[in-house]
């Protein structure tokens, strides 16, 4: 049987660079679609047709569009379970790797947001905004660097799954912080070991990322 052929949206270094991995990772087809952030194409009738909400990734999945990059990764490791990025329902390590997901999109993630657009959260006080961030993230980097040392090498232990590929995407955009989330030990070597995947230098080939790669 054929595998299924997947179109992503994406902005380089953006959400979807998770969603490019688990799709390299997983080995399935696909074809990109970038989309010019700096010029506004997200806000363009035809990117707002697909995805209302004016953001990247945008994953087509058989001919229908769908968002969040922490579900769309997901997504695809539930349908290629060949691949091994989740554990099997009913594992022992399911639960903990529903944990690091939802702890990274739902913490990290969005305060990554905050630090780069905190005017979007209160104009005003853009500056408190964003000290209230990097506080918000350095806690969560000395929070995963505990928890490698304690149970690394990856964050499921000695297996390697998708949260490792979404916490390198967040490390990634913390490059130019005050306190770059290599600067914890453990994450910094976690960091090294997954950037030495053939995927995570396919994706920075495909989406032209040269800084950080």
């Amino acid at each position: 049987m054929e595998r299924a052929m997947y179109t992503l949206y994406y902005a380089p270094g953006s959400a979807n660079l998770v969603v490019h991995l688990a799709l390299i990772e997983t080995g399935a087809r696909y074809e990109l679609k970038k989309i010019d952030i700096e010029n506004g194409e997200q806000r363009t009738p035809a990117y707002l047709a697909i995805n209302p909400l004016g953001v990247v990734p945008t994953l087509i999945v058989d001919g229908v569009a769908h968002t969040e990059a922490a579900s769309l990764a997901m997504l695809l490791a539930e349908r290629h379970p060949d691949a091994r990025l989740a554990p099997a329902v009913g594992s022992a390590q399911r639960a903990d790797y529903l944990q690091w997901m939802f702890y990274l999109a739902n913490n990290l993630q969005s305060l990554f947001r905050q630090w780069f657009y905190p005017g979007d959260h209160l104009a005003e006080g853009a500056e408190a905004v964003k000290e209230h961030s990097r506080i918000g993230i350095e806690k969560g980097w000395t929070f995963l660097d505990r928890h490698l040392a304690e149970h690394g090498p990856y964050l499921l232990g000695d297996t390697f799954t998708l949260p490792d590929l979404y916490a390198l995407m967040l490390m990634r955009w913390a490059r130019h912080m005050p306190r770059p989330a290599t600067e914890w030990p453990h994450i910094a070597a976690l960091a090294t070991r997954l950037k030495a995947r053939p995927a995570w230098q396919r994706m920075c080939e495909e989406e032209a990322l040269v800084e950080w790669a």
